[in-house]
């Protein structure tokens, strides 16, 4: 399961979804503006308060890191 977490102003953010859609990957967004939850949810996996946060089957991703996401990904399979 992967998740993102995010907030509409956040050009980064945009870009994980963009590069997510662009695979075909499913994910569940949680917009850290709109939802007080979703904000303690990512700061309490990332242990701080930047976005985005991409939760990867347990793996926490800080960022448009395509590397990391990349190397998440292969190892969900």
């Amino acid at each position: 399961m992967i998740t993102v977490y995010s907030a509409d102003w956040c050009a980064y953010c945009h870009m994980v979804k963009r590069y997510f859609d662009g695979l075909g990957i499913k994910y569940e967004e949680k917009n850290i503006e709109t939802d007080p939850n979703a904000a303690a949810e990512s700061e309490e996996k990332s242990g701080q308060r930047g976005i985005p946060v991409i939760d990867i089957d347990g793996k926490i991703i800080i960022g448009f890191d395509r590397l990391e996401i990349d190397i998440a990904l292969a190892k969900q399979n």
